[in-house]
């Protein structure tokens, strides 16, 4: 079997049996583009070796590729040789012994109290698009944590009564429950009749998704990155951010006010803790920012 064909049957397989998002399986066949592209096509997945699998490694870093855009082409091949094996495609697994790349440390990024604040703010204070709906958003994604996929894909019927939790599909197609703070049910409450009002207008009540667009579809994750870019851009608060630094902003929040790890792990939808984790360092480097401010020898 070919590389080509081993990719497309494995993409298959993920998506219907192993249930993976949309997003996972673009990320999966954009880095197996680049396999075909670098292998060949053509190529029997029998007869490549682990120099291969290196070459491809390697020219992903000449063309100055991110660690963590590398070490995802190299999860990526992992799976889909495991699978070919598993399935009797090839007798040896060329990628047991591709290695990922050491990533560099870097903290999340996460707004301060005051900084998401004033951007929830920013859609009554600007009205650059709909100010309701956008309100909503912006409280929707700090109160729950969610991922932005997972907000877009939420409907009105996935909301408990008074809109305090919500089921959301996460990855794996994993449920759980997210939560809404009091802020987020006003501003969903100050959203619904608005959107109610434009599907009757536009003659489209069957329409699910809580969140729509001015025409009364679904709204994208990518409808969503840009709504955030107007607000958090030169038009707003001039502080560019992306809205996954919302669900950052969540977790640091809810371990700085003590909340147990394993509680937000949860919250998160994280499968390995040591995801979470990564907030504790956050955590610990504003009590050494603290410190340092604070004592008499700190700054020296």
């Amino acid at each position: 079997m070919t590389v080509q064909d081993s990719c497309q049957e494995f993409l298959v397989y993920l998506s219907t049996v192993r249930g993976m998002t949309d997003n996972t399986i673009t990320a999966y066949s954009e880095d197996y583009k680049k396999l075909a592209e670098f292998l060949g096509a053509d190529t029997e997945i029998d007869k490549v070796s682990l120099q291969d699998l290196r070459f491809c490694v390697g020219s992903l870093s000449a063309q100055k590729f991110s660690v963590a855009s590398i070490n995802r082409f190299i999860a990526s091949l992992r799976s889909l040789f495991a699978y070919s094996q598993k399935f009797g495609r090839l007798q040896v697994n060329p990628a047991l012994q591709l290695k990922s790349l050491k990533m560099p440390k870097h903290l999340p990024t996460f707004m301060t109290g005051t900084e998401v604040d004033a951007l929830c703010e920013q859609p009554q204070k600007n009205e650059l698009l709909w100010a309701s709906r956008d309100k909503a958003i912006f409280e929707a994604l700090y109160s729950s944590g969610c991922r932005v996929a997972e907000l877009v894909s939420l409907k009105i019927g996935d909301f408990s009564a008074g809109a305090k939790s919500a089921v959301v599909k996460g990855k794996g197609q994993k449920d759980r429950i997210v939560y809404f703070e009091e802020d987020a049910r006003k501003a969903l409450a100050d959203y619904l009749p608005e959107r109610k009002a434009l599907l009757a207008r536009l003659k489209l009540p069957g329409q699910k998704a809580l969140f729509v667009n001015e025409k009364g579809g679904a709204l994208t994750t990518r409808g969503l990155r840009w709504i955030l870019s107007r607000y958090s851009g030169t038009e707003g608060t001039k502080h560019p951010v992306s809205p996954h630094a919302f669900r950052h902003t969540f977790a640091t929040a809810m371990l700085s006010g003590g909340a147990d790890v394993r509680v937000v792990q949860e919250m998160l939808g994280h499968s390995s803790i040591s995801t979470t984790q990564r907030y504790t360092h956050v955590t610990t480097q504003q009590l050494i920012d603290t410190y340092k401010r604070a004592h008499p020898h700190g700054d020296k």
